[in-house]
């Protein structure tokens, strides 16, 4: 046993042995703990002698990738102090790249006693603990990374499970796992639709929550990290030759060779850990002080600006190290190109709870040469002190815009939102985005996502039905802006099918042709329902599995149809904000906003509060080059009068298919059906 080096943190082979090195700087000693290739049997306990500004380290000659370790930690256990030292408790290393073991919510894991929280548990759960095993370096991708343009990124939020467990293209063996997601058939499906980057629902390895497993669940949805490096092995096949890193890298190898970007959910807001009852699995145990916001009136009490139980506190050098650490991690060597933050604020948070734009982990980010060129996009909203910060992160990132989704699920839905509301959206939000030179591109525009109502149960439910996720069907969004169309759940009556079926088209229609970044959830295009789940993050079955056999292939069909015409006018994919009522450039394309009657709209149409239609004209002063969207939301059909010009019908959203009821040149006149949006464009006709 030798000294090694107290950089990097982790454990790093090399030529001589195998680095340790793990931050504490408040344990008084810290021991290596070596187990059996299996994590069950403690062999031996080498305590480390050498600690460098809070690093403590040393170097095993001859130890090999493969070897299995944990880490115990001695300290003070004072837990109004906010020290939770308990060297009868192994830790798993937070720079693991691969984990062995499951945390399965046994109260062998808890840092204090059952029956007397203040105490410390003094039962060894070495048998049982998470621990690390060492990895090797990946060998370099082969594969070019795709470079998307800002305005043409395509979102599609999936979960790696759910997207290929019931796929019948899929062999057996590989579904629900990352090597079926790098299918040909599954990647041929995105590809024809149009999608440009695929957004993982959280990979990296997660501890479901003991109140889950008590239930028989467990968390789905996997937003319960405590492995940062590491890929979720519950979606590695297991192949005889591979590691759940060496198939996570495969999978985005094959996405990259299709021209398509991977993005990653990534939860560094909070641990697996929760609360003050919680488990210690790593952090907790390490430097509980360093790495949580604790607080401040009773340091044995966690700050819960997420609703999870804690908040890593990234006000903290080393807390920013950790995050820094990994991120890179997941681009070098992991191959992705970009990361969605969960609970954002979080990550700006100074001690205190004050949100800072600045914050050393953004200001860490954006000067990284490496991280600084990926995508960054933000969930800007937590639980916290003025926890709602839409449009309030720094040039470069692209943010969830809910105010997108709640407008149009009024407008088309209820009537409720009003016309300004509409058109402020359809263009990307100038109010939030419009500063600090960020482009439309920064609004992620949706109307689901993997947090509430799919788009089906959208139009089939107007309450949620969680009574499958154990909590009294108390959780999950209340007000869903949701509108069942006369009957709640599944029905066979044509007239409610057929109201449902040109609400869902209209939706995606608006979503994928609006200015700013559209984002799709997987399994809408399949006409996916989770049977009024809206909240289905613990159901890991054929609630939340993609079931492509009963897949609604006009649907698909439709969704490519809009993303193909996306592609083909250049004006709806503007990545400049668009001025009022003048050119962009001389000669150059402007934006008009018309009354159905062809007239500019005034101060008064947008007052209006009876009226749900109007007209979008993009004029390009060139012939072939004008682009006209015709929107009605009404309950009864709108005759709009067109501009000047010979326009034809691109997209009809009330037809199955989104085809135009002819390929004849437009009148001057159009009727345009309820609850439907057309886009056509000008041109010469024979």
């Amino acid at each position: 046993m030798r000294a090694g080096v107290p950089w990097p943190l982790g454990a790093t082979p090399g030529p001589e042995g195998v680095d340790f090195a793990l931050a504490a700087p408040s344990a008084t000693a810290v021991e290596l703990c070596l187990f059996d290739t299996g994590g069950l049997h403690e062999q031996q306990r080498l305590r480390l002698t050498e600690r460098t500004d809070g690093v403590w380290h040393l170097r095993l000659p001859g130890a090999r990738p493969g070897l299995v370790y944990g880490w115990r930690v001695h300290g003070p256990w004072a837990p109004h102090q906010g020290l939770r030292f308990n060297p009868a408790k192994v830790l798993l290393d937070p720079y693991a790249r691969e984990v062995v073991g499951r945390y399965g919510g046994e109260d062998l894991f808890l840092g204090h006693d059952p029956s007397r929280p203040d105490q410390p548990d003094r039962r060894d759960n070495a048998a049982l603990a998470l621990k690390a095993r060492v990895a090797a370096p990946l060998a370099p991708s082969q594969v070019e990374r795709p470079r998307i343009p800002a305005g043409e990124r395509v979102l599609y939020e999936l979960h790696v499970r759910g997207q290929t467990r019931l796929h019948p293209q899929v062999p057996p063996e590989l579904r629900g796992s990352y090597a079926g997601l790098a299918q040909p058939a599954v990647l041929d499906h995105l590809q024809r639709l149009g999608v440009t980057t695929l957004s993982l629902m959280p990979v990296q390895h997660r501890a479901d929550e003991a109140r889950l497993f008590a239930l028989g669940l467990d968390n789905y949805w996997g937003y319960s990290s405590i492995g940062w490096f590491a890929p979720e092995a519950r979606y590695w096949s297991g192949r005889p030759g591979t590691t759940p890193s060496g198939e996570f890298r495969a999978m985005t190898d094959a996405i990259h060779a299709r021209g398509m970007e991977l993005v990653i959910d990534v939860v560094y807001n909070h641990s697996a850990e929760t609360d003050e009852l919680g488990p210690t699995l790593s952090l907790r145990g390490i430097d509980n002080a360093l790495y949580y916001h604790l607080r401040p009136d009773d340091r044995a009490l966690y700050e819960n600006w997420t609703g999870c139980g804690n908040c890593l506190n990234l006000a903290e050098p080393r807390v920013v190290q950790l995050v820094m650490d990994s991120l890179r991690h997941w681009v070098l060597e992991l191959g992705v190109d970009g990361f969605r933050f969960d609970l954002a604020p979080i990550l700006a948070r100074r001690s205190g709870g004050s949100f800072d734009p600045r914050a050393p982990l953004l200001a860490a980010i954006a000067q990284d040469p490496v991280l600084a060129r990926t995508l960054l996009i933000a969930e800007p909203w937590d639980i916290g002190p003025d926890g709602y910060r839409l449009g309030e992160f720094p040039p470069g990132w692209l943010e969830w815009n809910d105010r997108f989704r709640d407008t149009q699920r009024g407008f088309w839905l209820h009537r409720s939102a009003p016309l300004g509301e509409f058109a402020h959206r359809f263009t990307a939000s100038s109010r939030e985005f419009d500063h600090d030179a960020r482009g439309p591109v920064a609004s992620v525009n949706f109307v689901t996502a993997h947090d509430g109502f799919t788009l089906r149960d959208l139009l089939s439910y107007d309450q949620r039905h969680n009574l499958a996720n154990g909590e009294g069907n108390r959780d999950g969004h209340g007000h869903n802006l949701s509108r069942n169309c006369g009957v709640e759940g599944d029905t066979d009556d044509p007239a409610v099918l057929a109201e449902r079926h040109r609400l869902q088209r209209a939706l995606l229609a608006a979503t994928l042709l609006a200015q700013g970044t559209p984002m799709l959830l997987a399994g809408d295009e399949l006409d996916h329902s989770q049977r009024g789940n809206n909240n289905a993050y613990c159901q890991d079955n054929e609630t939340t599995w993609l079931d492509w056999s009963q897949g609604d292939a006009g649907l698909t069909g439709f969704v490519a149809r809009v993303l193909a015409l996306r592609r083909e006018a250049g004006p709806l994919r503007s990545t400049r904000w668009w001025p009022a009522q003048q050119p962009a450039q001389p000669g150059g394309t402007t934006l008009r906003w018309l009354t159905p009657e062809g007239q500019d709209m005034q101060a008064r149409d947008w007052e209006r509060g009876d009226r749900h239609a109007l007209a979008l004209l993009f004029d390009a002063q060139q012939p072939a080059a004008g682009w006209l969207l015709l929107v009605n939301a009404e309950a009864g059909e709108v005759e709009f009068r067109l501009p000047p010009g010979r326009w034809t019908c691109r997209l009809a959203s009330e037809a199955a298919d989104g085809a135009a009821p002819s390929s004849e040149p437009l009148g001057e006149t159009q009727r345009l059906p309820a609850g439907s949006l057309w886009l056509a464009k000008s041109g010469a006709f024979p």
